[in-house]
């Protein structure tokens, strides 16, 4: 059995935890971050169109791109550290829902986190990212709460009945 885990700041936690109760201890774990090119991306053209006219030994993006892959990595090995068990550690740079459907080709389980707005039930709770990896994904989903999920009273009332 193969599970990838999709690892993000502030959710992870909850993904390796779910792992280590999910999956059986002969899996091999997966433990996967993925860069969006979206900070080192706006951190190029922001210097190239204000501040880089004829300098590019000044570029910003360079050190947000090395900075983030040191982020990643102490992400990694924080997570590998919490699970307890073999795991390998993957990098991925790219669209970042699309680098994790990627990554779950093959695989037997893809664990995730919710992303969106966790104070209640319903599709509110995922965001762009998760969603289009839950529509997409080659594999069986475990989708977590980071923490306890809301109470049920959270779900909206159902619309009002209109008589025809």
């Amino acid at each position: 059995m193969r599970v990838i885990a999709w690892l993000v700041e502030g959710t992870w936690p909850s993904c390796v935890d779910a792992v280590r109760t999910h999956a059986p201890p002969a899996a091999e774990v997966v433990l996967l971050h993925v860069s969006g090119p979206d900070v080192p991306g706006l951190a190029h053209g922001a210097f190239a169109g204000l501040l880089g006219r004829g300098h590019p030994e000044r570029d910003p993006g360079d050190l947000v791109e090395a900075l983030g892959g040191s982020s990643a990595a102490e992400l990694l090995d924080a997570a590998a550290g919490r699970l307890g068990r073999p795991c390998v550690r993957e990098e991925r740079a790219g669209r970042v829902e699309r680098e994790v459907v990627a990554a779950a080709e093959g695989a037997d389980l893809l664990v995730l986190a919710r992303d969106g707005d966790r104070s209640r039930l319903g599709p509110k709770s995922l965001g762009p990212a998760v969603r289009f990896a839950v529509d997409h994904a080659p594999c069986p989903v475990l989708l977590v709460w980071p923490e306890p999920a809301p109470g049920l009273a959270t779900i909206p009332p159902p619309p009002p009945h209109h008589p025809h």
